[in-house]
């Protein structure tokens, strides 16, 4: 009996069905339950438990769920919001703000910061421009996982590609593969929601009221550390063009930009204690699973079982969109990159993965984590929720229309 991959099963379903009994799980026990299952039962020693947790991509998540947390405790989060969506006037011109504010932001912020700070930003914005909720949230949601798409830090699966890829500047290979195709697949989405809601796109003018800002020290500090992190990446793009020879870890970005919040701010451990230390949890217990998992062999045994060419564009797109969806991104992409290197895969088909393992999370809920931190944050602060059918509604279609962009885009490179 393959006990790794029966309790990634088990996992999977859990997730699926969030509920034992009376009892609601959150996805973040239920995998923590998998990878404590595998150790007790001995498929994974402890010191390999431990190494096999990669701590690049969980300082990274750190140092950005600081910033993240910061920026709405402030309420400079609000203040931006309103500066930014004020030049809106009609639902069309606010929607198409949401996606590329959402989607740009989120490529050097992290998608899943970008679903923790722009939930409440959205709700507001449904509240005082009359839209329900649902179509704005799954603008949200969708902005954020192909916005992630064409950075090397816009994602936790792009940023395992990153290091482990050995990209001379991942900044530079990234959005010259992958920023053309992902800005016609934000508008694409744009098309795709104002006919699956129609409803919402009013033609009323809309009017935005200023919301101020709560804490002007921490606000300041917020400020700060994303001018920081704006210009460390700045400089790690600058660093192979002009052969600055600067050298530093996409890591150290996010703790740099953390820094001065940490060290300056009297509200530290309030920041602290807010943190979403349950994503971390998650993704430290998904690596130690994932690890015994890759030891099994199951998943390198059943590819090499089917005979498929593995490491053509064309196999990456779809096993990466169908397997994400029974195993999420992240686990995904630990799997399928040892493999795809081991083959000796190029630029091409490592962009294809990124690629297509993060626009999987547009199918269905479970698909990307940051879909998850949305609705559970919509259900939380304003009771509003997304079915299941409701988002593969649209998701399904999207996933389609987004992945032969991309393939038409690593067809003509």
């Amino acid at each position: 009996m393959n006990i790794p991959v029966l309790t990634l099963s088990v996992v999977f379903l859990l997730i699926a069905v969030r509920h034992v009994g009376n009892v609601k799980l959150q996805i973040w026990q239920v995998m923590l339950g998998g990878a404590v299952v595998v150790i007790l039962t001995g498929e994974i020693p402890l010191d390999v438990a431990w190494h096999a947790i990669n701590f690049d991509v969980m300082l990274f998540l750190f140092g950005m769920f600081v910033v993240g947390q910061a920026l709405e405790e402030s309420g400079y989060l609000s203040h931006l919001s309103y500066k930014y969506f004020k030049r809106a006037t009609t639902i069309d011109g606010l929607m198409l703000l949401v996606l590329f504010g959402a989607g740009f932001a989120s490529a050097f912020l992290m998608n899943d910061t970008l679903a923790i700070i722009g939930t409440p930003v959205v709700l507001l914005l449904a509240k005082k421009h009359q839209m329900s909720p649902k179509t704005l949230l799954l603008a949200l949601c969708f902005a954020v996982t192909i916005g992630s798409v064409m950075s090397p830090i816009g994602n936790p699966q792009n940023l395992l590609i990153a290091l482990n890829g050995n990209f001379s500047d991942p900044f530079v290979t990234f959005f010259r593969w992958l920023f053309i195709p992902t800005v016609l697949n934000l508008v694409l989405c744009h098309v795709l929601l104002k006919r699956f809601y129609t409803k919402d796109f009013h033609a009323a003018e809309l009017k935005h009221s200023q919301e101020p800002i709560r804490d002007k020290e921490l606000a300041f500090l917020s400020r700060v550390s994303l001018h920081v992190v704006l210009l460390f990446i700045g400089v790690k793009i600058l660093n192979v063009v002009f052969a600055l020879n600067v050298d530093f870890r996409l890591t150290t970005i996010a703790l740099a930009g953390a820094f001065p919040i940490l060290a300056g701010s009297k509200r530290r451990f309030e920041i602290l204690r807010r943190v979403d230390w349950h994503t971390l949890i998650f993704f430290a217990a998904m690596f130690v699973l994932m690890e015994s998992v890759w030891h099994s062999g199951f998943f390198q045994g059943v590819l090499a079982g089917l005979h498929i060419p593995i490491a053509s564009v064309e196999m990456i797109l779809g096993v990466s969109t169908l397997l994400s969806q029974c195993i999420s991104n992240v686990p995904l992409v630990a799997l399928y990159q040892p493999m795809l290197m081991h083959a000796g895969a190029s630029v091409r088909e490592l962009m294809a993965l990124a690629a297509a393992s993060t626009i999987a999370g547009n199918m269905l809920i479970l698909g990307a984590a940051s879909n998850v931190i949305v609705i559970q944050n919509a259900e939380r602060k304003a009771h509003e929720t997304i079915t299941f059918l409701e988002f593969a509604k649209i998701g399904i279609p999207l996933t389609f229309i987004n992945l032969v962009v991309y393939w038409l885009f690593f067809l003509i490179l």
